[in-house]
């Protein structure tokens, strides 16, 4: 048997090549103290319990079912109990449900007896959640028949049960012992005899990259990493005590785990669930009867929100904090104007736990993502072809543990150094604010020049702000790569980009060869455009005879 680590049972012999952290312009956050983070997300929600009060509001359900920090550490004492039969202390057990009270119970009853919570994302498909579950090991899945019913699960239901055991809440709650019971009860007046006590630096959750290009990843984050995250918030934007925050992003990506769970039950401030992102029209009539005054969201959902929402639906709201992709120009200026609400936007990544940097309310530079997050680091590493900005290498508090992946399950491969790759060109000011140019794998090298696909879809979308744009390259003969722009709206005329782009001053290697039409881009769950179905598409279209293909003369 392998060596193990602190971090549970993750082998320690990761592979990682013998060689130096990345040499580049270093750039530096506030001052972080580490103390407040040696202890167990569990541990954290005890501290809330105990600071806040056993009945302050700490979550409220779709259906409007509230639970207090009481009630929701009585719950997790009692189904955490219940879980735990037939699994080891470290062991991952997979976690199947949308973004609601049953998931953070789930969560925390998984991670309160020393489990690891593997959230996973049931729009991925069986294929990819099977390899996440190879990832991590796991042999049981929390779910709820409910959620399998309304979301037409039953396919996948059926191939998870093939391979897993499935756990439903429902015959938990109805089945639970007195010895369960017993455990709650105790949890609730000496915790420390019932629940576990990890290591702050074991797996606290295993979160899982899209796997577009592949089996996905797993991301193996800390009890520390991911607390470290919910301090740096704490220090870095002003979170009042009479705030509500309100998140339909899903738990099983980082943003909405971190962001809509651990950082509003770690500030003290009601968590408001919705289980899907998509029901534009029903989240902003929720915003308002709940008073939210923070709301979570992408750019995506942002201009769906603000064409569902009436004059007075968004009022309550003092801000949206905005990640996962770039905030539009359109998206920012529509809601100050119909709704005197300004955009926070912030850079994150699941590796990150999921925020790096992000705006502050009192200190908002629309167009960057903010600066750094106290206690972390960044560095520029010089690219060819780039001049204004370097490849983004980050460390810090709440930097992964590391990577696992379907074909070694846990064995863990760290960052070298504990420095991150993120893969993403960024350009720092003298202020430190952070500004995104795009992705190095979504660079394209054109007659020597490399040209970002991000701008070819800001021109798009500037031009054409109501539809969705996504930019592929392609190879060509003649200057290496050409660029295919995707485009949903029907109207489409490269003649107009071409004038676009040429009266505001962008280079014509940003004007895409050809632009295609298509029925609808594809997305991810979380509302990013899913690049790996793009290209992929792009790549097919181009092969065919006919493509509906707008071009004009050089």
């Amino acid at each position: 048997m392998a060596d193990t680590t602190a971090a549970g049972n993750i082998p320690a012999d990761a592979g990682t090549p013998d060689q130096g952290a990345p040499v580049g312009e270093t750039f530096k956050g506030p001052d972080f103290n580490l103390n407040r983070i040696r202890k167990s997300v569990f541990a954290a929600l005890l501290d809330s319990k105990r600071r806040y009060g056993s009945k302050k509001l700490a979550a409220v359900d779709a259906d409007g079912r509230e639970l207090s920090f009481g009630d929701l550490t009585k719950a997790v004492f009692a189904l955490g109990h219940a879980l735990k039969g037939g699994t080891e202390p470290g062991e991952a057990v997979g976690v199947l449900l949308p973004t609601g009270v049953g998931a953070i119970i789930s969560f925390y009853a998984v991670s309160a007896y020393g489990r690891v919570p593997a959230m996973l994302n049931f729009t991925a498909g069986e294929r990819a959640l099977k390899a996440a579950c190879r990832a991590c090991k796991a042999k049981r899945i929390v779910t709820a028949r409910r959620f399998i019913e309304l979301g037409e699960l039953q396919e996948l239901e059926a191939a998870l049960k093939e391979d897993h055991e499935l756990i439903y809440l429902e015959d938990v709650r109805e089945n639970l012992s007195t010895l369960d019971k017993l455990a709650a009860a105790i949890g609730m007046v000496a915790p420390f005899l019932v629940r576990a006590h990890p290591d702050p630096d074991s797996p606290a959750v295993y979160l899982f990259t899209s796997g577009t290009e592949g089996d996905p990843k797993g991301v193996v984050l800390s009890h520390a990493n991911l607390l470290a995250n919910v301090e740096q918030v704490r220090d870095h934007i002003r979170i009042l005590p009479t705030d509500v925050l309100f998140n339909p992003l899903p738990t099983f990506h980082c943003f909405g785990l971190t962001g809509g769970v651990l950082v509003p039950l770690g500030l003290g401030v009601p968590a408001i669930c919705h289980p899907t992102p998509l029901q534009a029209k029903t989240i902003v009539k929720r915003i308002a009867e709940t008073k939210a005054t923070i709301l979570f969201a992408t750019d995506t959902f942002m201009n769906q929100y603000a064409r569902a929402a009436d004059e007075n639906d968004l009022s309550t709201l003092r801000m949206a904090v905005c990640g996962a992709e770039r905030v539009k120009d359109e998206t920012r200026s529509s809601l100050r104007r119909r709704f005197n609400l300004e955009i926070v936007e912030g850079y994150g990544l699941t590796e990150a736990a999921p925020v790096f940097s992000v705006n502050q309310p009192d200190n908002n530079r629309p167009g960057t993502v903010g600066q750094i997050m106290p206690g972390c680091e960044a560095r520029l590493i010089p690219v060819p072809g780039i001049n204004d900005g370097g490849q983004l290498h980050i460390k810090g508090p709440n930097i992964m543990k590391g990577y696992i992946r379907p074909d070694a399950p846990l064995v863990l491969d760290a960052p070298l150094d504990g420095w991150h790759d993120t893969g993403d060109i960024v350009s720092i000011d003298e202020d430190g604010f952070i500004s995104i140019r795009g992705r190095v794998k979504r660079f394209a090298k054109l007659g020597g020049e490399m040209v970002s696909l991000a701008v070819v879809e800001n021109c798009a979308t500037s031009l054409w702000p109501d539809n969705m744009h996504a930019a592929a390259a392609i190879p060509d003969k003649r200057k290496g790569e050409q660029i295919i722009l995707l485009t949903d709206y029907d109207k489409a005329d490269r003649a107009d980009l071409v004038a676009f782009a040429r009266n505001h001053g962008i280079s014509d290697l940003a004007i895409p060869r050809k632009i295609i039409k298509v029925n609808s881009i594809p997305v991810l769950g979380t509302g990013k455009t899913d690049y790996g179905s793009v290209q992929k598409t792009v790549e097919a279209l181009m092969a065919e005879d006919a493509v509906p293909v707008v071009e004009s003369a050089e």
